[in-house]
């Protein structure tokens, strides 16, 4: 039932007591009722009940002193309390969480609306109506948790995405290494450490982020003891604190380990190993040097998938770095020396894809025919990887054989060339310039040649004039159209002094440009250095128009003698 204080201002002229008693009784909220000055005069049993406090103890008390206090348990001065200016200013007010203080000391969070009592305009007290909010602001906490894990959540799922795109982008160790450590710092920790296997018995130090003066430094044994080579060598991971950072280990990894920990103020780290399926091949090493903010489990999880998906990397651009040497090595066996002939100077060069296999079906080849006339050949088997390259060779070969066997004009070998490819190759498609260099060693000369489907040749003279030589186009060897092509020869007569480049695709080709834009510039660059020495000549174009190219390259490149009797 409703308490009041005896002979309190408020309860005088009440028409029914026992209606006004009940009514408060059964508001469903807590009520209490001050005076003008603030003390209270009446409380409800909800009150009495949500406050924790017996009516004896609240009626007369001050409600500001006894009740009202900031979320952090501390007095709420008069000069900011809301209810002490519905007293003051007679206006109501409401709030959404407030708080106030219980009997056994624990603070009460409560919605509540206050009013003044009003009489002609004079403020004769104040009544207060309050819920308890607790419900709702545990609800709204858990909603919060709820975001702020999913929150969470997102940025890793976001970060392991991120990670897996860089190291994706780039077969370089290094360089993909160094990425990784850019996006882990300082997004999860503050600073990060890579070492890597060089063999069984010792680890480099490859990655410091951020870095330090000296973030590389030699090669460090291994002591079976240290933490490291209990990643390395048991593929574990190690979640450290202070304690286990201060722990004194002097074996020769474990304490440059230590000595890492105190020059970076690590408080907390995570050691992982960086691992494929069948081995271990370094460490990634994490660390936070706020102690407020140590590493946990979930971000042990993390760290161990990173740390896989890392070494995956890893393991990738290790075999590829095999693969490329072996393929390179082939390479260079596969494209013969020029030869060497009195009157033709000669130049070629090969290089290899920025990506990929590093090494293709693209390949050149000179060599004399039985008649004394020089061959030249150019040529791309489709693909650029350790396949297209095994398929080039078998082409290259059928080339040379085709040719010497007999005589003939350059289409005939090149027809030739086509109908056995598909019988006794495995190569699906190429494309291809066979060409004859004709004249004696005084001139004249001209060039005979068939062209398979390949770019065009093209011929600059000592004056700088050039132009691609696109007679005798046919179509490329492998396509199989069922007809019985003929193959066509192009004669162009080649001025004395002059420079003949062959070429491959792929220097003319390049990402977000088309094929006419990059034979356009490979011709104006060629014309602007006829008068440079043949091997500067290749070089150059190498220099200024590979960059932008993402396929290997072939370059043959001829000049005759700069006067003779065809001048």
């Amino acid at each position: 039932m409703m308490r009041h204080l005896p002979g309190a201002q408020g309860h005088v002229g009440l028409p029914d007591q026992r209606v006004l008693q009940a009514a408060f009784d059964s508001a469903g909220a807590g009520i209490y009722l001050t005076d003008c000055a603030g003390s209270i005069i009446m409380v409800n049993r909800q009150a009495e009940a949500l406050l924790g406090r017996p009516v004896a103890e609240m009626l007369g008390a001050d409600a500001h002193d006894l009740l009202h206090r900031d979320t952090d348990d501390g007095l709420t001065p008069h000069s900011t309390c809301r209810l002490m200016r519905v007293l003051e200013h007679g206006r109501p007010a409401r709030g959404e969480e407030s708080t106030f203080l219980r009997g056994d000391g624990s603070l009460l969070p409560v919605s509540l609306s206050a009013a003044p009592v009003l009489e002609d305009g004079q403020v004769l007290g104040l009544i207060v109506v309050f819920t308890d909010i607790t419900e709702r602001l545990d609800l709204s906490r858990r909603q919060a948790d709820q975001l702020t894990m999913l929150e969470d959540f997102n940025a890793r799922l976001t970060l392991v995405t991120e990670i897996t795109t860089v190291l994706t982008q780039t077969l370089d160790v290094d360089e993909a290494l160094q990425r990784l450590g850019r996006l882990i710092v300082p997004r999860l920790a503050d600073w990060a450490v890579v070492d890597l296997r060089i063999d069984h018995d010792e680890v480099e130090r490859v990655v410091v982020v951020p870095p330090a003066d000296e973030a590389q430094g030699p090669p460090l044994p291994e002591p079976p003891s240290s933490l490291l080579a209990r990643v390395l060598d048991r593929g574990e991971t190690v979640l450290l604190g202070p304690d286990d950072i201060a722990r004194k280990l002097d074996t020769g990894l474990a304490a440059a380990q230590r000595e890492l920990f105190a020059a970076r103020g690590a408080v907390s780290a995570i050691i992982t190993p960086l691992r494929t399926q069948r081995q271990v091949l370094g460490a990634l090493t994490v660390a936070r040097t706020d102690p407020d903010r140590p590493f946990d489990a979930t971000d042990v999880t993390l760290v161990t998938d990173i740390g896989r998906r890392a070494g995956l990397a890893v393991g990738n651009a290790r075999l590829f770095g095999r693969q490329r040497e072996v393929a390179e090595m082939m390479q260079r066996h596969l494209l013969a020396p020029l030869p060497q002939v009195g009157h033709l100077e000669m130049a070629a060069r090969y290089l290899p894809a920025p990506v990929g296999s590093q090494v293709g079906g693209d390949w050149y080849d000179a060599f004399l025919l039985p008649d004394g006339v020089p061959a030249l050949v150019i040529g791309d088997v489709v693909g650029h990887d350790i396949t297209a390259a095994a398929e080039m060779a078998q082409l290259r070969s059928m080339v040379r054989t085709l040719a010497w066997d007999r005589c003939v004009s350059p289409s005939l070998v090149v027809n030739r060339v086509d109908q056995a490819m598909s019988a006794v190759t495995d190569v699906p498609m190429a494309t291809m310039i066979f060409a004859r260099v004709e004249g004696p060693e005084g001139g004249p000369w001209q060039l005979c040649w068939s062209n398979a489907g390949h770019p065009p040749p093209l011929l600059v003279t000592p004056d700088g004039h050039a132009r691609y030589l696109e007679q005798g186009q046919d179509l490329l060897l492998g396509l199989r159209l069922g007809i019985e092509s003929t193959r066509r020869d192009a004669v162009e007569p080649m001025p004395a002094g002059s420079t003949l480049v062959l070429y491959t695709d792929g220097l003319v080709e390049s990402p977000g440009s088309d094929l006419a834009t990059g034979l356009a510039r490979l011709r104006a660059q060629v014309a602007a250095m006829a008068h440079l020495p043949l091997e500067d000549v290749c070089d150059e174009i190498v220099r200024r128009i590979l960059p932008g190219t993402t396929d290997d390259v072939a370059l043959l490149a001829l000049r005759l003698p700069a006067c003779g009797a065809g001048a």
